[in-house]
């Protein structure tokens, strides 16, 4: 009697979620820009940690990135509560209040985890000096959000 052996290979594919990051870019408008960093904030851990917050940093102005430093500065401010209620809020509105040749002046509305309802201005330029984001719409700053309500 012949014994029959079967032997059974699994293969396991793994796979690494290689999200790409959006880069500036001279075809994006500026509230474009805004759009991208505020979708990305508001779920900020897909499709990894702080994925959010670094898609941000991606359109931070380079005269923005001085003030603020290095990413890990930046993630610290944006978990600081100034700044925390845009970390996966619930939705945000994108208001224009002026736009020029070279910068562009924004209310937004936003409504962060709990319910409760932030404006702030948000402000982005045209960077205006040679390099990689020459002509590009960045961000220049940010206020911090005021509470405004709660919503319905």
């Amino acid at each position: 009697m012949k014994k029959i052996c079967i032997v059974v290979f699994l293969i396991f594919t793994s796979f690494e979620i290689k999200a790409e990051l959006l880069k500036a870019s001279t075809l994006l408008t500026p509230k474009q820009v805004i759009m991208i960093q505020l979708n990305a904030l508001s779920n900020n851990d897909y499709p990894y940690e702080n994925f959010g917050i670094k898609q941000t940093w991606e359109f931070a102005h380079p005269n923005n990135r001085q003030f603020t430093g290095p990413l890990e500065n930046f993630t610290k401010m944006m978990f600081s509560p100034a700044y925390s209620v845009m970390i996966n809020h619930k939705s945000h509105k994108i208001n224009e209040l002026q736009i020029t040749d070279d910068m562009a002046f924004y209310f937004i509305e936003l409504i962060d985890q709990k319910g409760t309802k932030f404006g702030f201005n948000w402000m982005v330029q045209k960077v205006n000096t040679k390099g990689n984001f020459f002509e590009c719409w960045m961000t220049t700053s940010v206020t911090s959000p005021m509470k405004f309500g709660e919503s319905t």
